[in-house]
């Protein structure tokens, strides 16, 4: 197995392993489908350049901002802290999973992963 795939396949059971938090949260299922994506709201920071942009993508595709959010939420209490970082690990994860690293500021294609999009092909 090549390193790309197992760093794929880690990745893939931090999605499952998010799943299964979430699992033990009182949420109904829909929740876990319908948050998935708001993560990606963070491309927002794009639209003030690419050094904002990849700042607050990064914030919030980093995995340790989710495992603080989700350790902070069980330690007071709040399933919506937890629910937050369960959101922020499934997402980040998955997105790894395809290739989708966290951003350097120059460029959006440029990934910790390596090029993304036409990037990767020029």
């Amino acid at each position: 197995m090549s390193m790309k795939n197992l760093i794929r396949l880690e990745q893939l059971f931090l999605v499952i392993l998010s799943i299964y938090l979430f699992s033990t949260l009182e949420y109904a299922w829909w929740w876990y489908a319908i948050l998935f994506l708001t993560p990606d709201l963070s491309m927002a920071g794009y639209l003030a350049g690419p050094r904002v942009g990849a700042v607050t993508y990064n914030l919030v595709h980093h995995k340790g901002v989710a495992v603080a959010l989700y350790v902070a939420g069980a330690l007071l209490g709040s399933q919506p802290l937890q629910l937050a970082g369960v959101i922020l690990l499934g997402h980040s994860s998955f997105d790894r999973v395809f290739g989708y690293g966290l951003k350097y500021p120059d460029s959006f294609q440029h990934t910790s992963l390596g090029m993304i999009g036409k990037a990767k092909t020029e």
